[in-house]
C-alpha cells in the first residue's frame, strides 16, 4: 500500500534508472485500448515509453539532449502524434529550444522519426489544445523570453501555438513576462473548445479562442510577494460537485499549494499547505468517485513527497492532506485508469524513479 494507510493506493515501481526524470504522459501508444506511459528524462538522450501492462520499455527517439517536455494526443490518425521540446536551459541565452514532431514508422515499439518544426529559446511546456470546429493546435509555453536573464527574467514571454499541417509558429500572446512555468488545457466554459490556464510571475491567466482571435483574462495575482518570488508556478483545475475551482503551486518552484474558489465574480485564494520544498507536480482528479476532485501535489526538495488533498464537503473551506509517497522527488504526476478497472490511478516521475499507484478503491 501507499505510505499513508488511509489512501487506498498500491505502489508499483516501473523504472529506477531515469536520470533527470521530469515528465510522465499517459497515452495509448500501440492502439490496444490501454494507456501506456511516456517517461521523459532530461538527463538522458533517449525518449522512452513503457508498455502497459508489463511495462516493457521501448525507445521512441535517441540522440536528443536537454529534453524538457512532450505532448501526445490521439488525433484519429492511428498512433498518437507527439511533439517534443529539447535543448532546454533556464538561461535563454544558452537555450536553443528546439521543437520536434515525432512520427511512428508503423511499429510504435521501434524508433520514431523526428523532424524539427521550430527553434524558440526555453521552449518548456507543450500541450495539445482542441478548438472545436477550428481544429487542434499544439501550444508551446517557453519558460522565459529570449532577452530575459536570470534571476529577474524581466522580458515578455511569447506564448505560441502550431497547427498540424503547416506547423508554423503562431503568436497567442506576449502579455506575460518573467517566468511562465506551467499551464493546463481544459474546456473552461463548456463550449466544446479548450482554453489555456497559465501560471507565471504575473499570476494565473485564462486564454480563450473566440471570434477568430485569442482573448485573455487574469483570474488571480497568486502569490503577492515581491518580484521574482511572486505569482504561480503550476496550475490545475477541478470541481467540487457543481462548483469549479483551480489550484496552484506558488511561487515559482514554491512551497505553497493554493486553492481558488469563485465568489461574486472574484477568485478567492486559500493557502492549504505551505510546507513544500521546490513544488513541481500538480494535478486534480476525482480519485474516489464522490463528485469532489482531489488535488495531487509533489515536490523535489527536502522531504520529497507526493501529497493528496481532499475536501470533506463541497464548500472547499477545508482540505485534509495525506501522503501518497514519501520517497519520490516528483517532477510530474498524471492521472489515468492504467489497469482498466474503472478507477483513476496515478503515475509520478522524479529522478530516477517512475512509479504508478494503483487505486484499490474503498
Amino acid at each position: 500500500m501507499s505510505a499513508d494507510a488511509g489512501l487506498p493506493f498500491r505502489e508499483h515501481v516501473i523504472a529506477g534508472d531515469l536520470k533527470g526524470g521530469y515528465q510522465v504522459v499517459a497515452v495509448d501508444m500501440n492502439k490496444d485500448g490501454r494507456p501506456d506511459l511516456i517517461a521523459l528524462a532530461s538527463g538522458m538522450n533517449e525518449l522512452v515509453w513503457f508498455e502497459n501492462p508489463g511495462w516493457q520499455p521501448h525507445v521512441i527517439a535517441t540522440g536528443l539532449s536537454g529534453m524538457i517536455n512532450v505532448a501526445a494526443a490521439d488525433t484519429g490518425g492511428g498512433f498518437p502524434e507527439l511533439v517534443l521540446a529539447s535543448e532546454f536551459s533556464m538561461d535563454p541565452a544558452k537555450s536553443a529550444g528546439i521543437v520536434w514532431r515525432l512520427e511512428c514508422q508503423g511499429d510504435p515499439r521501434r524508433p520514431w522519426s523526428f523532424t524539427q518544426i521550430d527553434r524558440l529559446p526555453t521552449s518548456h511546456r507543450l500541450r495539445w489544445l482542441g478548438l472545436g470546429n477550428a481544429g487542434r493546435v499544439v501550444v508551446n509555453a517557453p519558460l522565459a523570453g529570449a532577452k530575459a536573464a536570470p534571476p529577474e527574467y524581466r522580458a515578455p514571454v511569447p506564448l505560441v501555438c502550431y497547427r498540424p499541417g503547416s506547423w508554423k509558429r503562431e503568436l497567442i500572446s506576449e502579455e506575460l513576462d518573467g517566468v511562465l512555468h506551467g499551464f493546463t488545457v481544459l474546456d473552461w466554459d463548456g463550449d466544446g473548445r479548450e482554453e489555456i490556464l497559465t501560471a507565471s510571475f504575473r499570476g494565473v491567466h485564462l486564454f480563450r479562442w473566440s471570434a477568430g482571435r485569442w482573448q485573455s483574462t487574469r483570474l488571480a495575482e497568486a502569490d503577492p510577494s515581491p518580484w521574482p518570488k511572486c505569482g504561480a508556478s503550476d496550475v490545475a483545475a477541478g470541481r467540487l460537485g457543481k462548483h469549479r475551482f483551480f489550484c496552484a503551486i506558488e511561487p515559482w518552484h514554491g512551497h505553497q499549494v493554493t486553492v481558488y474558489r469563485e465568489e461574486s465574480g472574484r477568485w478567492n485564494r486559500t493557502v492549504i499547505d505551505d510546507s513544500l520544498d521546490q513544488g513541481h507536480a500538480l494535478a486534480a482528479a476525482d480519485l474516489d468517485g464522490d463528485g469532489r476532485d482531489e488535488i495531487i501535489a509533489g515536490f523535489r526538495g527536502k522531504g520529497r513527497s507526493v501529497y493528496v488533498y481532499s475536501a470533506p464537503d463541497r464548500s472547499g473551506d477545508r482540505w485534509a492532506r495525506r501522503t501518497l509517497d514519501a520517497d519520490i522527488p516528483a517532477s510530474s504526476c498524471g492521472v489515468a485508469d492504467l489497469n482498466g478497472d474503472g478507477r483513476p490511478d496515478i503515475a509520478c516521475i522524479g529522478s530516477p524513479l517512475l512509479k504508478w499507484y494503483e487505486n484499490a478503491g474503498r
